[in-house]
């Protein structure tokens, strides 16, 4: 398919700098694929899902992935993309002519790294010096990953700490938030308990690569990152067992929809998974794991703009998009939410 279908003009005023406080507070488009729009709001959530559904989470937890530093007297940056091992992270780095291979790049804080290697793709493999884990040197060094189009419009800050982590944040590993899970509270999570419904957990480690543009001019010719991701034996059977049972089940963003998906035959049974996942979802691909979604607002000709076209079809989501453009909904990860409900 043509990438320019998937195309549309944001105002750059819609897109969120900060969240919604509470984070619970946000607002949400309803989609199906018959009836009218519904304006909602996150807190809504509980009355539009029934008894028996399950919920399911991404508990990635974000590390202070951006590093800015020098290779002599030059000025580079790096944002960590994808672990390779225990010291060693894929990168890409700005001003990345300066940087090259056997080189030791300085971050500060006594932070190097050598450029051990250049990948096809650009990206660099970082071998971080020293005996301290890298996750001790992020926190000294690192800052927020925060998405280009905030990052380009105002300074990384303390509230970021909080802000783009999720309340489910328990695996290191993630440079970009989960940010359809950014909305839950405590209080929300109540309701939800409340109402019968259940939730589960799975991790994906959500690459720098999320934030790339499609390139290509048709979706044949992209290739797709590959992230990291898990789905423990016990959460894959008792997502069968709800869905047996009728419930069902609603991806909490698109990485736990990917992951779920990677992890589902041609039976539509979800299966115990650990591994890289670079599965690619366009209109035509049949849904075998999930019933529904809820996610934030996406960039346009993006991979996930593609997905949740796949889920809802195209024409459908192009309308929801006027539709959340004209009633001032709030876009991308800081942004308002929607549920998808096919």
């Amino acid at each position: 398919m043509k990438v320019d279908l998937f195309d549309f003009e944001l105002p750059p005023e819609r897109i969120a700098l900060r969240p919604a406080r509470p984070r619970d507070a946000a607002r949400m488009l309803v989609v199906r694929n018959d009836g009218a729009f519904e304006d909602r709001g996150v807190r809504d959530l509980p009355g539009l899902l029934r008894a028996g559904d399950v919920l399911v989470f991404n508990d990635t937890r974000v590390i202070p992935a951006q590093l800015e530093g020098r290779r002599g007297e030059a000025r580079i940056g790096a944002t960590l993309h994808k672990r390779i091992d225990l010291r060693r992270w894929q990168a890409f780095v700005r001003n990345a002519k300066r940087l090259r291979v056997g080189d030791i790049a300085e971050f500060g804080g006594g932070v190097t790294a050598l450029a051990e290697d250049r990948l096809a793709d650009g990206s660099f493999v970082l071998a971080f010096e020293g005996e301290e884990p890298v996750e001790v040197l992020l926190e000294r060094a690192g800052r927020m990953p925060l998405p280009p189009y905030i990052a380009g419009k105002r300074e990384t800050d303390a509230r970021d700490r909080e802000d783009y982590q999720t309340m489910f944040a328990a695996e290191d590993g993630a440079v970009a938030a989960p940010t359809a899970a950014l909305h839950f509270t405590p209080d929300l999570i109540a309701a939800l308990d409340a109402a019968g419904v259940a939730r589960e957990t799975l991790t994906l480690h959500v690459g720098a690569g999320t934030f790339l543009p499609v390139k290509a001019e048709d979706t044949d010719d992209h290739a797709m990152h590959s992230e990291w991701g898990r789905i423990e034996a016990d959460t894959a059977r008792r997502l069968n067992a709800a869905r047996a049972a009728g419930g069902r089940i609603i991806a909490v963003g698109t990485t736990s929809l990917r992951l779920l998906e990677s992890a589902t035959g041609d039976d539509d049974v979800i299966r115990e998974f650990a591994g890289d996942t670079d599965i690619f979802i366009t209109p035509g691909y049949r849904f075998r794991a999930v019933d529904g979604l809820m996610t934030n607002f996406h960039l346009p000709k993006s991979t996930l703009m593609m997905l949740v076209s796949a889920l809802m079809g195209r024409d459908r989501m192009m309308a929801a998009y006027a539709h959340a453009i004209a009633r001032e909904y709030r876009f991308y990860s800081y942004g308002d939410s929607s549920l998808l409900l096919p």
